[in-house]
């Protein structure tokens, strides 16, 4: 366990290589990726295209189940003399760019997807290896405030990119390649001046196929706390998937605005101020305090609170509030359940893996969201119902998180 503070270069470096990773992830997941899959696909029904983009993201979030955990074990076992994370690093940040350049050239929704795949595996195998940096590099008294440093760019990541394609009237292609240029960009100088430790051979047993199957199963009745954890991840994220994945749709055909697009640039900035102010401030001040737990309960209760007013009162001025309570509740919750998840793995040798399992509950909620969340919306002609199980969702979340008993 480390347990040496990191410098302000080693954090600064670390939120610049994020910043980079959430600007290509999202700006693709937020508007090139959708409007691309309109367009080849051809549908006069908006469900129809949210389905056809929700099926690409299902079938991404399927090889995301074996991409996290792969990749965090080999990483775990990786003996390289530039050492455990980096080579993984750079392996997902070149692949992944390459993809995304790739993707921009296509024209037929399968081609589409199957691009789109291999993008989302390749950020897979970049994340897994980050994520599992924070264990390797930082003592436990500074985790929150560190994995505020995810969150924080994340949520200026998404503004940032809508801007950037909009601003300069970029082409598909143009928008995918420049997300690409960004993330290489960005990543670069955490990758190379940022030590990474060596390990010595023969700490780590090699990896098998049954030690790699086994090792996806972490039982819930010896490992409580990872279980619960786990738990509360996905219940937590599925929540805040179902309430924002559709919110463009909501904006055009809930609310009926005269501007979506306008519209979500201006939800998403009140969102980025209080998830930067939430991670930044929050994540510090549960370092401070030694508590995880209560935190994380009053994040998914805030959530819940966003998504329920957007359910019953479904204005824009209500939506405006429910974007400040959902940036509060996740910019808290992304950096201290980071920071929790961290603290209730099984194995310190295996955390690669193990974050990586954690991972999971990351990315296929938002992966499986819109195609849910279209069928709901079209079940009952509405968004109603699609507000009021985000609410319950993150509900859920909260009391699965107050089940955890060995981190305060």
């Amino acid at each position: 366990m480390p347990t040496r503070r990191v410098g302000g270069k080693w954090i600064f470096l670390f939120a610049l290589s994020w910043f980079g990773v959430w600007i290509a992830q999202l700006t693709p997941v937020q508007l090139l990726l959708p409007l691309q899959v309109e367009k080849y696909l051809n549908a006069t029904d908006w469900v129809a295209n949210v389905l056809g983009f929700g099926l690409i993201s299902g079938v991404a979030g399927a090889f995301a189940l074996i991409a996290y955990p792969l990749t965090g074990a080999l990483s775990d076992r990786t003996t390289s003399r530039f050492g455990r994370r980096r080579p993984w690093i750079a392996l997902g940040t070149l692949g992944f760019a390459v993809s995304l350049v790739l993707l921009g050239w296509q024209t037929s929704f399968l081609s589409i997807g199957i691009c789109w795949v291999g993008a989302s595996i390749f950020f897979c195998v970049l994340t897994a290896a980050l994520t599992a940096a924070i264990s390797d590099q930082v003592p436990v008294n500074q985790r929150g405030y560190v994995s505020g440093w995810i969150s924080a760019p994340q949520a200026i990541g998404i503004i940032a990119g809508l801007v950037l394609v909009m601003v300069l009237a970029l082409s598909t292609f143009g928008g995918y390649a420049l997300m690409a240029g960004l993330l290489v960009c960005l990543g670069l100088p955490f990758l190379l001046l940022m030590p990474d430790a060596v390990l010595p051979p023969g700490i780590v047993p090699p990896l098998t196929l049954s030690s790699l199957m086994g090792g996806l199963w972490i039982s819930p009745r010896k490992h409580p706390d990872f279980g619960w954890t786990l738990l509360s991840r996905i219940l937590v994220n599925l929540g805040n998937a179902f309430g924002t994945s559709l919110l463009l749709y909501f904006l055009m055909y809930g609310l009926k605005v005269a501007d979506a697009q306008g519209s979500l640039i201006q939800l998403t900035l009140v969102y980025m101020v209080f998830v930067i102010i939430a991670s930044l401030w929050l994540g510090r001040l549960s370092d401070k305090l030694g508590r995880r737990r209560v935190f994380i309960f009053g994040a998914s209760v805030l959530q819940a609170a966003a998504a329920l007013i957007l359910a019953f009162v479904p204005t824009m001025g209500a939506a405006t509030v429910g974007a400040a309570l959902l940036g509060l509740g996740y910019g808290c919750f992304l950096s201290v359940d980071q920071a929790l998840a961290t603290e209730v793995l099984p194995d310190q040798l295996s955390r690669g893996k193990d974050l990586g399992i954690m991972n999971i509950a990351l990315t296929v909620p938002q992966a499986f969201a819109p195609m849910l969340g279209a069928l709901l919306v079209s079940a009952v002609g509405g968004f109603t119902l699609l507000f009021v199980i985000s609410g319950v969702t993150a509900l859920a979340g909260a009391w699965a998180v107050a089940q955890v008993r060995g981190v305060k």
